[in-house]
């Protein structure tokens, strides 16, 4: 006997295994990215779209793990925990925020902003020389923590951070990750209390891994050929591509 698993039937289950094969294999080689593909894909498949974002919190953490324990020699603590600190405090204002206005308005501003700054890395090679002061840590992390109560997403401004900062496409990946690792150790918990990760998601997630990790092989195997200045310009393609779909989709 089957255990019990979100999936009405193995078309769905095949269309699942691809969504997140291929988000993976994105996340892996870049990141972040993984929540853009995955969440908009599988919310045209699921009408309940919690099953989505824990099924989605679950699968990443295996790769979060793995890239973050190769990247360990990579990892700057001090800033990452001055993005945290300002992530903690953004996540509940984020959140009143969501509850008490219309945050339509701030998506866009946002997704102009990211097409804006990915289009001028686009025209900056050098990127990822430059160091931003410490004291703008908090700073960033408050806006990423903002955005995460807002629309679940808190990607962009770590991107951007990254992006000016980290030396090497490792340094890049493993940082960022080591950040959403930290906020998938939290969500866990607090999914768990809340009673979000039930026996069917936590069956369809193992029921999906193999998928799962075979595009994150994949997603590494591309990150380790391709060049420095092949994978800086696409992570700017990328910024421009984020921005654009929160402006059309407002």
């Amino acid at each position: 006997m089957l255990p019990p698993l979100i999936f009405p039937d193995l078309a769905t289950y095949l269309l699942t295994c691809l969504i997140l094969a291929v988000a993976q294999m994105v996340y892996v080689l870049f990141g972040f990215g993984a929540g853009l593909i995955a969440v908009g894909s599988l919310a045209l498949v699921y009408s309940n779209m919690q099953d989505v974002v824990v099924l989605l919190l679950l699968v990443n953490l295996p790769a979060e793990l793995w890239v973050v324990l190769h990247s360990r020699r990579e990892i700057r603590w001090r800033p990452i925990l001055g993005l945290a600190s300002g992530i903690a405090l953004g996540i509940p204002a984020g959140t009143w925020l969501l509850k008490t206005g219309d945050p339509s308005l701030i998506l866009t501003i946002l997704g102009v902003f990211l097409m804006v700054v990915g289009l001028v890395f686009l025209r900056l090679p050098a990127a990822g020389t430059v160091k931003p002061p410490a004291a703008l840590a908090p700073p960033t992390g408050l806006l990423s923590g903002l955005l995460t109560g807002l629309f679940g997403t808190g990607g962009p401004p770590l991107i951007i951070w990254y992006q000016l900062s980290a030396s090497t496409k490792a340094a890049f990946r493993g940082n960022l990750m080591t950040i959403f690792l930290m906020m998938t150790f939290v969500r866990v918990p607090s999914y768990l209390v809340g009673g979000l990760v039930t026996a069917p998601r936590l069956w369809s997630s193992l029921a999906v891994m193999p998928a799962v990790l075979l595009g994150a092989w994949l997603g590494n195997r591309l990150h380790l050929s391709i060049s420095e200045q092949r994978f800086r310009f696409l992570v700017s393609i990328l910024l421009v591509i984020l921005g654009l779909l929160q402006v059309i989709h407002r």
